[in-house]
């Protein structure tokens, strides 16, 4: 994924991180409110929840005054001699999170504006949920799912609302490094699959070794050393494409690089994580009708993204073996899109298989094997996850790989090439920064909790058959395939499925059919009401693996966000081939 680090232009200040504290403005956190759910369907709301804004974003300056430490693109040599020296010498000061950087929470919801202008300008933002004060809240996603609301209907080419989670160290680095004095509570301590060196600060020391300033950026340059750590995109989207995609490390927690470890310049895949990672965009997997202004998922008015993470014994403590995507709109549940390229099994979520397929039919690097693929990805699961919220504009690639064809060099016709219908030309940010500036995201009803407890819906399901429109299964066949719907409050449907499957309920409005779980409720019938409601996680065969395309996906700058990841769903019994 290309997680472009915001730019923030200031007239009189830089943006940069710091690892001391500073006192000329308060840190006050937004507050946002979360939800954390049961597998009876009850949800407790979490009122103790905040956002922080990333610590590459603030103004950093002399702990003794108001010289900047690094301006437009370029350090101080004079206070920042060396990282330690840097480091002791420099204060990160705290943020106005709506007036200066465009961050707002009200409740549940959190809106980030793309451009801000004030006194100075910032372009775009970077925040973390917070579990307290100097703590980030930390995730553990196996055999576990996680829901929200998204409006992205002010969102256009070439930008990117992206919701993801990042190995991070709970209090920001602050209990292991002596020289961060900020931690958590100023948003230290970032770390992603691109292994970013435009970090100012990696590790509580100055990023000043080596420090390029970027030829087509005012405000960005690159270190010599980088932060890299495991990477889940759970949402990479505009209103035009959207993909997630799962990214792992050979190696565990935030760890530093340097050289060819780093990857990127030094060589794409010869570092310690997956860059590409393995993606699902229904757009570049052959379904162009499914997401979008007035399609399926109508990105013209606000939904729900369900992301499941399935593991091989449907426990807390199994292999990740998939990773399952469903929406919500207008009280429908959509299933994903099914996979429409030749070679490539008919699937709509995330396995290994799905992965190496993909990679191979596109002709891709499979790195994400390499690295380790789901397994890793789920060790990662497993020692907890930040939950990271941005909105940017790509200095790199223009956001082409998510919403365009791209390369731009290759046919669109070509299997992989095209992601979206923006125009090849489009998202180059000067022209997005001024075009575009009232863009906006919000993030919205935040929920987890185990598989099937985070959402409820009316009891219509959308479905999408590989290469045909899609449509409301409102009577669908007698039989129906597997992971399709099978009960539920409302349904009138088949409740009859392949050989194999058995009928599971996920919550009162919304049963699905499953392969081998280990309650079975009938025949492939529907549970009677009367039936208690336990949930069980379908148990995958093999896992199918998504790839995206190899390409350079992080500017200079530290806000990119992944690639995307789909799950399957559209199948059941013996016909399917995950």
């Amino acid at each position: 994924m290309f997680r472009a680090a915001a730019l923030l232009s200031f007239t009189l200040l830089a943006v940069v991180s710091a690892q001391q504290v500073g006192t000329q403005t308060a840190e006050n956190h937004p507050t946002l409110s979360w939800q954390t759910c049961t597998a009876s369907g009850s949800c407790a709301t979490q009122s103790s929840g905040s956002v922080v804004l990333d610590a590459n974003w603030r103004w950093l300056h002399t702990t003794t005054g108001y010289t900047n430490c690094y301006t437009g693109n370029e350090w101080d040599a004079s206070i920042c001699p060396d990282p330690v020296t840097c480091a002791e010498n420099c204060a990160l000061d705290g943020a106005d999170y709506s007036g200066t950087y465009g961050i707002s929470t009200s409740g549940d919801a959190l809106t980030l504006d793309f451009v801000t202008t004030g006194a100075n300008t910032n372009v775009g933002s970077r925040v973390y949920l917070m579990a307290d004060a100097s703590n980030y809240q930390m995730f553990k996603l196996l055999n576990q799912e996680f829901t929200f609301d998204v409006d992205l209907s002010n969102l256009p080419c070439g930008l990117n609302g992206a919701l993801y989670f990042s190995e991070m160290d709970a209090d920001g680095g602050l209990s292991k490094y002596p020289n961060n004095k900020a931690g958590a509570k100023y948003g230290t301590g970032y770390c992603d699959s691109q292994c970013p060196r435009d970090l100012k600060f990696i590790n509580g020391a100055a990023n000043v070794d080596g420090w390029t300033a970027d030829s087509n950026s005012a405000n960005s340059g690159t270190g010599m050393y980088g932060s890299c750590c495991n990477e889940m995109d759970v949402w990479e989207a505009n209103s035009i494409s959207s993909a997630f995609t799962p990214h792992p490390c050979s190696v565990a927690g935030q760890t530093e690089c340097s050289g060819t470890t780093c990857g990127g310049t030094a060589g794409r895949y010869v570092g310690v994580c997956d860059p590409d990672g393995c993606d699902f965009n229904s757009f570049r997997m052959g379904d162009q009708t499914f997401y979008g202004n007035g399609m399926t998922v109508d990105t013209s008015s606000k939904f729900t993204v369900i992301t499941q993470f399935l593991t091989s014994d449907n426990t807390t403590t199994g292999t990740l073996s998939e990773i399952r995507r469903l929406y919500v709109q207008n009280g429908k549940v959509i299933q994903n899109s099914a996979v429409n390229i030749a070679g490539i099994d008919p699937v709509n979520s995330i396995t290994d298989n799905y992965c190496t397929e993909q990679k191979t039919v596109f002709g891709d690097t499979n790195s994400f094997a390499n690295q380790g693929g789901l397994t890793a990805m789920g060790q990662a699961f497993a020692q907890g996850m930040v939950l990271v919220m941005s909105v940017w504009d790509d200095y790199a690639a223009n956001m082409l790989w998510l919403d365009s064809d791209y390369p731009t060099t290759a046919s669109p016709s070509t299997p992989g090439v095209a992601r979206g219908t923006c125009a090849t030309t489009s998202g180059v940010p000067a022209t997005v920064e001024s075009v575009s500036a009232s863009a906006s995201v919000t993030f919205s009803n935040i929920k987890f909790g185990p598989i099937g407890s985070t959402f409820s819906s009316t009891g219509s399901t959308t479905t999408t058959a590989s290469g045909t429109a899609t449509s409301t299964a409102s009577a669908p066949a007698a039989t129906q395939t597997k992971y399709g719907q099978c009960g539920g409050i409302g349904w009138t449907g088949a409740t009859a499925c392949a050989s194999g499957s058995t009928c599971t309920v996920s919550n009162s409005y919304y049963s699905q059919f499953r392969q081998s779980t280990p309650l079975s409720l009938g025949s492939c019938g529907p549970p009677s009401p009367s039936r208690p409601h336990r949930r069980t996680v379908p148990q995958s065969t093999s896992p199918t693996p998504l790839w995206e395309p190899a390409r350079w996906r992080r500017p200079v700058n530290d806000n990119f966000v992944g690639e995307g990841i789909a799950f399957s769903d559209s199948g059941c019994g013996t016909d399917r081939m995950d």
